[in-house]
């Protein structure tokens, strides 16, 4: 008996998928999903946020003084 498992074709793709826009390997990524139950849609989507903020960076666009301190303030508890 093999100790591989079978899983779809198009899982198969989203892992590639994401190991390719990731640093995460396929069994990373496979670990993550069954270790801490983050399922390929939560990955999918945390990849393309952590893209979007990358190319938004390289954009130019960052946060100001005034927009951190408004948040920190927010959550300040002293």
């Amino acid at each position: 008996m093999s100790d591989k498992n079978v899983i779809s074709e198009d899982l198969s793709r989203r892992i590639d998928k994401l190991a390719a826009r990731s640093a995460l390997t396929r069994q990373q990524i496979i670990e993550d999903a069954l270790s801490h139950g983050r399922s390929l849609a939560w990955q999918e989507k945390w990849i393309e946020g952590v893209q979007d903020g990358i190319e938004d960076a390289d954009r130019g666009n960052f946060a100001s003084a005034e927009d951190i301190a408004a948040v920190l303030n927010r959550y300040d508890a002293t």
